[in-house]
């Protein structure tokens, strides 16, 4: 087990290493460039159609507001409190600024994952929409390709069981294990039920639960964040001040801070930005796929505000309460940290908004990215693959929320960034097709069409 360990932890110090870093921003910024940076002038134009989205315009399972709401509940999670804090502690204030350059970049890639979602989508033997990269690969690239999309579909279907399962539940088992003495297997039986209740009823019910769900935790996470802004306001200059000049300086050892050279704020400042929002995974354009939109450029634009909403919004909330309040200096790390932070602006009540928040967004992580790894699965053995890996998600959230996962982190964490691969490989042999169908969008004034969905074979 210890050779094993070894090996995976090895392939893992690769995948997210400076050579996919670098692999994950060049295809971002090519796209960014390629597209005369749209994603980030047409920011209104996106909510504009967020907000007209909430009822469907077109051929889908869910609107194209819940298709983001549901690309988002797999997103906003513990990467918004655990992945903002941990990127701070190991790369200082700095790190920030550059999980604000990742989003950035990463609003194009995410753009262009949803338009290929959809110009390439097909429609499964129960009449549902079905897409995301092993369609795009599949579709758009044709068979000598046809690997690389096995390739993301085989990734994805094992990663969703630990990134969007077993490390979810154990998150909250943990936390409200330390904050109101849960029992562990309460918080899986609990977990177990409220999972089951949404998951069997398909996307449908999915996106209608994070619909509602999604809007409301992250609203009232942005509120809670402000407040404690609102608290250390005379902070906040200060703070400002030390995530621009850490991200090109080395940060000093300070109080339990060990310091950070700056290669460390742009590695975790980055590896952070790209676990939280996702851009370039590949997971998100499974959701958009389903959406009811009028065609693929409607749902790009809408898809890149997820990116947008998660880092440039949620995580820099979290990080500057971090910096604002001192906390990044207290020599904690992770969730842990976060709480420290609005604790010591909200005493006696900011754990316990951590801790509420976390097991919130854990649990719509579940949810996300329980449809992810069917559409995976789907993909690889059909649709009566369906019901089986409902089932046995269900039952390994209890797994996950009483074992120890230290090996299935790590290999859950490797494969979550192995599917990055495939996808950026498509995305930049599709990006042609991506800045023709823009071009046309734009031209039209606006104006697209939806694109026969392909039947399924």
């Amino acid at each position: 087990m210890e050779a094993l360990n070894s090996i995976v932890g090895a392939i893992n110090g690769v995948v997210w290493g400076p050579l996919m870093l670098v692999l994950i921003l060049g295809v971002g910024f090519f796209l960014q460039v390629g597209l005369k940076f749209m994603p980030i002038l047409r920011i209104g134009t996106g909510f504009s159609l967020l907000f007209k989205g909430r009822e469907g315009q077109g051929e889908g399972q869910i609107s194209p507001f819940n298709a983001l709401m549901t690309s988002l509940s797999a997103t906003i999670g513990t990467g918004n409190i655990a992945g903002v804090a941990t990127a701070v502690f190991l790369g200082g204030p700095g790190a920030l600024f550059w999980m604000w350059m990742t989003a950035l970049v990463g609003m194009a890639t995410k753009y262009a994952e949803a338009v290929c979602a959809v110009k390439y989508r097909e429609k499964d033997e129960l009449g549902n929409y079905v897409g995301g990269p092993m369609y795009y690969i599949k579709n758009g690239l044709g068979a000598k390709w046809a690997w690389l999309g096995v390739a993301f579909a085989l990734f994805g279907a094992v990663a969703a069981f630990g990134i969007g399962n077993g490390v979810q539940a154990n998150g909250v088992a943990q936390v409200l294990e330390a904050n109101f003495g849960l029992n562990t297997s309460v918080t899986g039986v609990v977990l177990m039920v409220l999972t089951a209740a949404v998951i069997l009823g398909g996307i449908t019910r999915i996106g209608a639960v994070a619909g509602k769900l999604v809007p409301f935790m992250a609203v009232a996470y942005i509120i809670a964040g402000l407040l404690v802004l609102l608290i250390n306001i005379g902070n906040i200059g200060h703070a400002l001040s030390l995530v621009f000049t850490y991200a090109f300086t080395p940060s000093a050892a300070e109080g339990g801070f060990a310091g950070a050279a700056v290669w460390a704020a742009i590695r975790f400042g980055v590896a952070r930005g790209v676990f939280s929002n996702e851009a370039g995974l590949g997971s998100a354009p499974i959701a958009h796929a389903a959406a009811e939109t009028k065609g693929p450029v409607n749902q790009g634009l809408i898809a890149m505000l997820g990116t947008f909403i998660d880092t440039i919004i949620v995580c820099s909330i979290t990080g500057l309460a971090i910096i604002a309040s001192g906390a990044w200096t207290s020599g904690e790390s992770g969730a842990a940290l976060t709480s420290h932070a609005f604790e010591l602006s909200l005493p006696g009540i900011g754990g316990y908004l951590i801790a509420i928040a976390l097991s919130i967004f854990a649990f719509t992580t579940i949810l996300g990215w329980s449809f992810y790894g069917e559409k995976c699965v789907e993909f690889l053995l059909g649709v009566k693959s369906l019901m089986p890996y409902r089932v046995l998600w269900i039952v390994m959230i209890y797994f996950g929320a009483t074992a120890d996962l230290g090996f299935i982190w790590l290999l859950a964490d490797t494969l979550n960034a192995m599917m990055a691969v495939p996808n950026l490989i498509a995305l930049a042999l599709l990006s042609p097709i991506v800045f023709k169908l823009t071009k046309e969008f734009f031209a039209s004034g606006g104006q697209s069409e939806e694109p026969e969905a392909k039947p399924a074979e």
